[in-house]
């Protein structure tokens, strides 16, 4: 298993089996098969059957998926939480959209 370290005092390892961030967050950037990037709740293409990314380390990786680090706030206890927290995430970081008259 990879460990990644988080910006805090302490480390957070990717927990197995889980995927979250590669479901719940809509991605704008190009991912290599899916050139429009992907919309929230969407599972990535590069997502494996054993919900590991297929392209970490690739350059081609995009800059919004290596700069999210697992973190014990995101991750909590769960995928559940993780999927839930991502997804409240997206829901916050959406921009307004104008009112219809």
């Amino acid at each position: 298993m990879d460990v990644v370290t988080a910006p805090n005092r302490f480390v957070h390892a990717c927990r197995e089996a889980c995927g979250a961030c590669c479901i719940a967050p809509s991605i704008s950037s190009a991912i290599p098969g899916m050139p429009n990037g992907k919309p929230a709740g969407v599972r990535c293409v590069q997502l494996g059957d054993d919900l590991r990314c297929a392209i970490f380390g690739d350059p081609r990786r995009p800059a919004c998926c290596s700069g999210l680090q697992p973190s014990a706030p995101m991750c909590g206890d769960t995928r559940d939480f993780a999927l839930a927290w991502l997804t409240q995430l997206e829901i916050d970081t959406q921009p307004e959209q104008p009112e219809r008259v």
